[in-house]
């Protein structure tokens, strides 16, 4: 994998699809809003691909307590063969697990409004992709050494 690319983070959901994209050098995760799950959300994406210069792609699937796949875990994987084939770049699946707890959590504690929280429900998508992502990016430092 090329160093300079960035790496996506995407947090699918039926009706929306966080995502977040790493630094350069893989280090911090930035929340990029969300998209709606809809006709043109392969469009959008590899929109954000190309804009970013993503050459690696890091989907939530989500887990159970027990480390096993989730009952959404399913809608997830067809995503994601859709994906491969709608994006030519390398696409992997990373646990999921609490992200979107946290970032409820983390929306609380920023003393963000509960009428905020249930309006722009985007935003906790966003920032569980973002969570997610740094998850992923931290893991690959910590296994490299650094």
């Amino acid at each position: 994998m090329d160093d300079q690319g960035r790496i996506l983070g995407i947090d699918f959901g039926s009706r929306r699809v966080g995502v977040s994209v790493s630094d350069p050098l893989h280090i911090i995760a930035q929340s990029l809003g969300s998209v709606e799950n809809n006709n043109s959300l392969f469009v959008k994406l590899k929109e954000i691909v190309d804009r970013e210069h993503v050459n690696l792609i890091v989907v939530g699937m989500p887990f159970n307590l027990k480390g096993q796949k989730a009952q959404k875990a399913r809608e997830v994987e067809m995503f994601v063969i859709q994906l491969k084939k709608a994006i030519h770049v390398e696409v992997l699946s990373w646990d999921e697990r609490f992200t979107s707890t946290l970032a409820h959590r983390s929306l609380l504690q920023m003393g963000t409004k509960r009428k905020d929280r249930r309006e722009n429900k985007g935003r906790v998508d966003a920032m569980a992709a973002a969570i997610m992502l740094q998850s992923f990016l931290d893991s690959r430092r910590r296994s490299s050494g650094c």
